[in-house]
């Protein structure tokens, strides 16, 4: 148990960095005018295909299993130390 407690903390690093680099890799839907409050005229459905699938479905699984690896981490910090 001691072993998976001391590598945990690299795991969570790899996943943190694997996760933050599939979200910024995404294409986003709004422009600079609507993040200061413009819009397009209107809205449109956007369909992810190919690589931004695989981007999208990366960074949930990455944060699934960085949350799951932190809990699991503090239930062993707390159950050896």
């Amino acid at each position: 148990m001691q072993l998976v407690a001391n590598i945990l903390p690299y795991v969570e690093i790899i996943l943190s960095v694997v996760l933050v680099l599939s979200i910024l890799l995404q294409q986003s839907g709004a422009g600079v005018g609507g993040a200061l409050g413009g819009g397009d005229g209107g809205s449109f459905h956007h369909t992810r295909r190919g690589f931004e699938m695989f981007l999208f479905y990366l960074s949930i699984i990455c944060g699934i299993l960085f949350a799951l690896i932190a809990f699991l981490s503090i239930y062993l910090k707390t159950k050896i130390g």
